[in-house]
Formats: structure tokens, sequence, C-alpha cells
């Protein structure tokens, strides 16, 4: 049996190397690690929250129950895929139940650059959540919700 000297300088060996390997990890590259807690228990978007929904006959983007800051990538790669269209664009709400700042950013965004190049966005159904959300930060007049198509 080791006295509590005899022990001291292993832990402290002990220690120092584990800092050398923090070190070591630190300076390589680091790699993006597997979501934990809630973020792997959610997983991925389930096909309710999908952003887009099946494309409707008549083009329209229809957007999801929730166009949150988690689905942003997918919103803005398709609006963007849109925004050149020479058709006016038809955004279906109907089934939009939640939305934070981020989708309302690129909404908005959206909107602007699509009436900065002289080209139409029209707003199908309605969504209680946008148009309190929109009312809340002030975006009614930038994303023309007053005059909808389909109410």
């Amino acid at each position: 049996m080791k006295t509590r000297k005899q022990q001291t300088p292993v832990k402290k060996r002990a220690r120092s190397e584990k800092r050398r390997a923090a070190r070591s990890q630190a300076a390589a590259p680091r790699r993006k690690s597997a979501p934990r807690g809630k973020a792997a228990r959610r997983g991925k978007a389930s096909p309710e929250t999908a952003v887009r929904l099946p494309a409707q006959a008549d083009g329209a983007l229809t957007l999801a129950a929730d166009c949150t800051v988690a689905e942003a990538d997918d919103l803005k790669a398709e609006l963007a895929h849109r925004l050149a269209a020479s058709e006016p664009v038809t955004v279906d709400v109907s089934a939009l139940q939640r939305i934070d700042t981020a989708g309302l950013q690129l909404l908005a965004a959206f909107v602007r650059d699509r009436r900065t190049a002289g080209r139409a966005v029209q707003w199908r159904g309605r969504a209680s959540a946008l148009e309190a959300a929109a009312g809340l930060l002030g975006l009614n007049d930038m994303l023309e919700l007053a005059g909808e198509v389909g109410r």
C-alpha cells in the first residue's frame, strides 16, 4: 500500500497526460458531434413539420406547420429557388401554426426582393400565427398581408 505522497505524482502525471491529449485534440480539426439532449430526441423534422409539403398543382409554395429557425435553411433554399420566377409566387400559409423571427425575416426578405424586381407575391390561406407575429414586429405592410388571396 502506498502513502498519499507516493500516489500524488501519479495523479499529477495522469492529469498532465489528459491536458496534453486535450491540447492535441484542440489543434486537430473539429468534427461536428452528434446532437445530444433534446436535439437527439427531436431528430429530423417529421413530415408534418417539414418546410415544404408536397407541391400543389398550381406550383404554390406551401409552408408547413412550423416555420422556425430549425427549418430556416430549407425555407431559404426554397425561397431562393423561386426568387427569380417571372410569374407571381403564391405562398400558402393555411397549414402554418408556428413561426419565429427567423421565418419572418426570410419571408420579409423574399417579399422585399420580389417587390424590388417588380414581381408579385400572393398569399393563400390565413394563419393567425403569421398575422400575430408580423403585427408584433410591424411587418404586415412589408409582407403585404392585407390583400391576401383566398380569404
